[in-house]
């Protein structure tokens, strides 16, 4: 492959970057350092909060990162936030009362300054804190309103295809639903997915899909994946995504992000 053009690379976290331990391995940090000198800039996207995105990185980089977060929702480099797109409150209330009548599923309203639960159930809260590292418990989540809220999470044990997404598919014509891992499903904006936020980016850049690289495991990775010339589907990858990327790499756990950063630096320096 010509790595020659790239400007610009995309990750998903969960199931790409980051192993099933929720890690950024001990070998990026110096392949991040690696990628600047060579004016290739780096973005992290993901459905995550965005404190919890930037946790999994190393301090050193933590001010200089750009982050998509909340599944294209919000994006910020350091201090400056660069978009956010917020969900009309009569949306949240309508997803949350229809989520609610659903067995065993947990919600989680996104805010820009918090997550908002209102579970007591200690097996999900402690799951839950791996990826919302700024959170409240409260008594109902309809009542919420001092934040700007970017979506509706939602999260089953078993599949959260199986057993939450045919209750709410019938949203997709006001909402973007979005089944975003093995247990979560995501409720936002129609403009707010990753694809829309990359365009975004793009366009501020100046950087065209041929000069762009994304990694992605799931669905909500499918939008971002298709403004790139090279898309690079995980191992572990849902099939819906080996379908659509035009390239395959190594498992989350097998370092496969980083197996093609290694490509595309030592291609430059040669």
């Amino acid at each position: 492959m010509d790595f020659s053009k790239i400007k610009l690379v995309v990750t998903d976290m969960d199931g790409t970057l980051l192993n099933s331990k929720s890690e950024v391995s001990k070998m990026f940090l110096d392949l991040y350092y690696q990628l600047k000198k060579q004016d290739i800039i780096f973005i992290a996207a993901s459905g995550r909060q965005y404190f919890s995105i930037v946790d999994r990185f190393d301090k050193s980089i933590q001010k200089e990162i750009t982050i998509v977060a909340e599944n294209g929702a919000f994006a910020k480099q350091g201090n400056q936030e660069i978009f956010s797109t917020e969900i009309p409150k009569e949306y949240i209330v309508k997803s949350i009362n229809i989520l609610r009548t659903l067995n065993n599923v947990q919600i989680v309203l996104c805010g820009k300054n918090a997550a908002y639960i209102e579970t007591k159930d200690e097996q999900f809260i402690n799951m839950f804190k791996n990826y919302y590292s700024q959170y409240t418990i409260v008594d109902d989540l309809s009542t919420v309103t001092n934040d700007t809220f970017f979506k509706i999470a939602a999260y089953h044990f078993d599949c959260s295809e199986t057993h939450i997404y045919p209750s709410v598919k019938h949203l997709e014509s006001e909402m973007q639903v979005i089944v975003s891992g093995e247990h979560w499903l995501d409720i936002s904006h129609k403009n707010a997915n990753k694809g829309y936020a990359l365009n975004i980016l793009q366009n501020k850049l100046g950087i065209t899909k041929q000069e762009t690289m994304v990694f992605g495991d799931y669905n909500n990775d499918l939008k971002m994946l298709e403004l790139s010339e090279f898309s690079f589907a995980m191992e572990n990858a849902h099939p819906n995504v080996k379908n659509a990327a035009k390239y395959q790499t190594k498992s989350n756990n097998e370092q496969g992000v980083e197996y093609i950063l290694e490509q595309l630096i030592n291609s430059r320096n040669l």
